[in-house]
């Protein structure tokens, strides 16, 4: 029996099972990541989020067994846009009533751009980002997330980003013991809990069971901070407020848009591998974009698709989006019989669960290896986690992806022109001295015919703008032989820019009176070639023999 959307009811057990195991690993997290992300009384709306977008993002997103919700970088995105607002003068207290509506325009705004994303079709460029700028990125979130729970794992108020935070704690370096108490005893379980039972019990809803009654006892309801009161019942709808901050607001949006996307379809190709089944971006993205943008009209967190619930969700047999919205529903059942109990939740116990959650995403096997694998790989990973940390979340990535592809290009062209030195006697007039050795017999008799008077260049692979440089820089060259041989049999594709170099070129030997050859050329290569005027001769082998009748 389907369901809309090609849902299928033959893996309902497994579906039914998958999402109850994923509502309870993302309960604790989604009280988490909403007191991280909003402050004290920010909690419930983690939670609101994790019913929203679970739901919304599994009914209409292209990843079956993907399980969505509030995450590490959406949740920093948020702690950061509450500092951009109260850096222009927005009171940082919720219950002003002011600052929570502009935070969830921009989690609108947000939604909105990530269904346009999917309708413009950039799923498949999203995740074309290379690995060493991922690795950092995601590092520096691991890093700002336990920046910003010293203050509360040490029972100390903090506001912020990772340095105003930092220095609070610094300035005001008063410690509570019981929050510190409380702290040990939850990263004690989430740190220490056998494999055995953290499998049927997540070690952080366990710390929640285990460690808010003994909070409890111990310290009493009023010596440690709280997440306080919780409002009751299913979360309003409400209207964004889209006022003089709109440029604040609109830039925010458009960062957890991104954030959200490379977050949700990476955590997508994690679902592809363990499932053996192939997501869509494109309707990944709308499918997220209606979570968050639906989430932002009821004061919801925005989210992401979550690895961690994912993979768990997928093990304990969920194959369809019918468990991710069974975790939703389950965790709005939660929400509206729960509440009171979550209320005594201590904050320090919130901030241990953090900080094994910032502890996990730090990519810890890349980035204590990378530096021996490449030092220019290193220096872009170890650049966008200092630039997350220190700097702004969107631009880290801008920049890491900008300088990582200019360092592949460089590597590129490095190839693509091998060719130009290899087959050019630079500093001998012995033509039998070319380091290549490809060449057939045939044509080394050619060569060996024209007696120092040619210069051959070949080159190699798709030639991009980047070998056009190469090949501008050896130009000076043409004037100490009679006879140029540009070979481009091996390049498959020509790019416009090198088109241009190449004819450059041959016009650079014209004007020395040198005769040039441009040899090898098929396809679409020789026709963009036709089109800039420049005629090209049939093979390698035929150029040499036009050479030595040119010498002789």
């Amino acid at each position: 029996m389907a369901l809309i959307n090609g849902f299928h009811l033959k893996n309902i057990r497994g579906d039914v099972l998958g999402g109850i195991t994923a509502a309870v690993v993302a309960l604790p997290l989604a009280l988490a990541f909403g007191n991280a992300a909003l402050g004290p009384g920010g909690a419930i709306y983690g939670l609101y989020g994790a019913v929203v977008v679970g739901f919304l993002a599994a009914l209409f997103g292209g990843t079956p067994a993907q399980v969505s919700g509030p995450t590490g970088p959406m949740s920093v995105t948020v702690a950061g846009v509450v500092a951009s607002l109260a850096a222009v003068g927005v009171p940082r207290d919720l219950s002003a009533q002011q600052i929570l509506p502009l935070v969830m325009a921009a989690v609108v705004i947000g939604g909105l751009f990530q269904i346009l994303f999917g309708i413009l079709r950039l799923g498949k460029y999203i995740t074309l980002v290379p690995y060493s700028v991922v690795s950092g990125f995601m590092s520096g979130i691991g890093v700002i997330i336990i920046c910003l729970q010293i203050g509360p794992l040490l029972g100390i108020t903090t506001r912020g980003g990772v340095i105003e935070s930092l220095s609070t704690v610094f300035n005001n370096f008063q410690p509570n013991g019981a929050a510190i108490g409380v702290a040990v005893m939850t990263l004690g379980i989430v740190f220490l809990t056998p494999r055995k039972i953290s499998q049927w019990l997540p070690s952080p809803l366990l710390a929640l069971l285990i460690v808010t009654p003994l909070s409890i006892l111990l310290f009493g309801e009023t010596s440690i901070d709280r997440i306080g009161e919780i409002p009751r019942g299913i979360p309003s709808l409400g209207i964004p407020s889209f006022n003089q901050y709109f440029p604040i607001i609109l830039k925010a949006g458009l960062v957890l848009a991104v954030l959200g996307a490379i977050d949700s379809l990476l955590t997508s190709l994690v679902a592809d591998n363990i499932s053996q089944t192939r997501h869509n971006s494109d309707r990944e993205l709308i499918g997220q974009g209606i979570g968050n943008a639906v989430a932002g009209l009821f004061s919801g967190l925005p989210g992401a698709g979550a690895t961690m619930r994912t993979v768990i969700n997928v093990k304990s047999g969920g194959s369809t989006p019918i468990s991710g919205m069974v975790h939703s529903i389950v965790l709005l059942i939660v929400l509206v019989g729960a509440g009171p109990l979550a209320e005594q939740i201590p904050t320090a116990l919130l901030a241990g669960i953090l900080i094994k959650v910032g502890l996990d995403i730090i990519d810890w096997g890349f980035l204590l290896r990378a530096h021996k694998l490449s030092l220019k790989t290193a220096s872009v990973m170890y650049g966008v986690l200092l630039m997350t940390v220190f700097w702004d979340l969107i631009w880290a990535v801008l920049v890491g992806v900008f300088v990582a592809n200019m360092l592949t290009i460089d590597s590129i062209t490095e190839t693509q022109l091998e060719g130009m030195d290899a087959d050019n006697p630079l500093n001998s007039s012995n033509v039998n001295q070319f380091s290549d050795t490809s060449l057939a017999p045939e044509e080394k008799a050619l060569l060996d015919r024209c007696a120092g008077n040619v210069m051959l260049f070949r080159l190699k692979g798709p030639l991009s703008f980047g070998a056009a440089k190469g090949i501008t820089e050896r130009m000076a060259l043409i004037r100490n032989y009679k006879v140029l041989i540009l070979d481009i049999t091996e390049v498959p594709r020509l790019g416009v820019t090198a088109t241009l170099a190449i004819e450059d070129m041959v016009q650079e030997a014209k004007n020395n009176s040198r005769k040039a050859y441009v040899a090898g050329a098929t396809g679409k290569v020789k026709e963009r070639l036709s089109k800039f005027g420049v005629n090209v001769i049939g093979s390698r082998k035929d150029a040499l023999l036009a050479a030595v009748n040119e010498i002789a």
